[in-house]
């Protein structure tokens, strides 16, 4: 398959687009009012609002010059400037956070292999998924736990981000984790786990065969680089099956590029994505040479983000898939992510997207073909939908050259 057309070349992410804009020559230590300035200039030029949001952006230029002494300074007046447009989206990475990103890329993280979700009182860590085979999986953690301590120290309160702070370390060393089982009847008992903290190659994709020879795949994240090449193996080793269900349920999104890749995939024509920034308009258009035919249904639900919705959205503009159970996050808009002197970084919000249609989701969502709530009742609802495709496109019986046997 050829590779898709595009209209302006551009590599982005869905939440951030991978540049080198500042290299300090060899032996240049950077001063931390660099950090400040580098940070300043760079939303100048890129941000996609010419009007940063209402704020005169000039008025920062210079506004903590005199209070920058340290690396420390700098990075917490990065983030007092940043706040100011109101966009959280727009925001600094400190060297770990950055580490951190870009391990995830790579597709390798050292750590126990857990997604965490705070409860809305924001009172409750609760483990959305464990990673198959992980670290947390073999002892026992499942969905669903909610992590009542970690090393003995309450978690009541916490963000995820604070406790993933707690959790991550060295390879090989040990952490420990009280948990509770939620959505029981009666109230479960607190169990204790000890975890070995390990390096984990993350999969993006998962497959298996459901009934009546339709096959499912499982998208978890779009982050990886080896997502698209994974899906790619998926479609090769399900092309036997009549149809296809594809999840993208709690997948928060990542790189745009994977989510382009995938639409070619899947398309047989059309537009895929388009992107708007104070620099123009660029559209994303398919090659029409897919590598499958097969009916398609798309699940997708309340944390379906990013990546994830410009590939619902855009199989659904072209009437290539049947999309089932709940509107998605609704994120529209596009982040570059930028290395500062000293190995920080920071996130810019560079555009917007619209779906094929023209539509802008943003804080909308996309819109389910069917609206199903219930979470087992989805995948119920998508295998009856995907039947009714595919019987729909088999060919009808021919009855006229038959003759009756008495």
């Amino acid at each position: 398959m050829s590779q898709f057309k595009r209209i302006a070349t551009i590599f982005v992410l869905v939440c951030m687009t991978m540049t080198t804009v500042y290299q300090p020559a060899s032996g240049h230590r950077s001063q931390p009012v660099e950090i400040y300035h580098r940070a300043w200039q760079l939303v100048h030029d890129n941000y996609y609002e010419s009007n940063f949001n209402g704020k005169n952006w000039n008025d920062f230029e210079h506004k903590y010059d005199g209070q920058i002494k340290s690396n420390a300074d700098a990075q917490k007046y990065v983030k007092v400037m940043l706040e100011t447009l109101n966009d959280p989206y727009t925001r600094f990475l400190d060297q770990r956070a950055f580490q951190d990103e870009n391990d995830a890329i790579d597709a390798r993280i050292v750590g126990i292999g857990i997604n965490l979700q705070q409860s809305k009182d924001q009172q409750h860590l609760i483990v959305t998924r464990t990673i198959e085979a992980g670290p947390a999986e073999t002892v026992g953690v499942r969905a669903g736990d909610e992590i009542v301590a970690i090393d003995g120290q309450s978690a009541i309160g916490m963000t995820p981000e604070q406790a993933a702070d707690r959790i991550r370390g060295k390879a090989g060393t040990p952490v420990q984790l009280a948990l509770q089982a939620t959505g029981t009847k009666t109230v479960a008992p607190v169990r204790t786990v000890n975890i070995t903290r390990q390096e984990i190659t993350m999969h993006a994709v998962s497959t298996k065969m459901l009934e009546k020879n339709i096959g499912y795949i499982s998208l978890s994240t779009f982050i990886s680089n080896d997502a698209s090449h994974e899906f790619r193996s998926a479609l090769s080793k399900l092309s036997h099956a009549d149809g296809l269900v594809i999840d993208l349920r709690d997948n928060p999104g990542g790189l745009l590029s994977n989510a382009l890749e995938i639409a070619d995939m899947l398309l047989e024509g059309g537009a895929i994505v388009t992107t708007v920034s104070r620099h123009g308009r660029h559209t994303d258009i398919s090659s029409s040479e897919p590598l499958t035919r097969q009916p398609l249904v798309i699940l997708v639900d309340e944390e379906s983000a990013s990546a994830s919705e410009i590939l619902a959205s855009a199989l659904k503009d072209n009437g290539r898939a049947v999309i089932v159970g709940n509107k998605t996050y609704g994120k529209g808009l596009v982040q570059e992510i930028n290395r500062l002197p000293g190995g920080s970084a920071i996130h810019i919000t560079v555009s917007r997207y619209l779906t094929p249609s023209g539509t802008d989701i943003n804080k909308v969502g996309v819109i389910p073909d069917v609206t199903v709530t219930n979470k087992e009742e989805q995948m119920k609802v998508a295998l009856t939908c995907l039947k009714e495709k595919i019987a729909s496109l088999k060919p009808a019986v021919r009855t006229s050259n038959l003759s009756m046997v008495r």
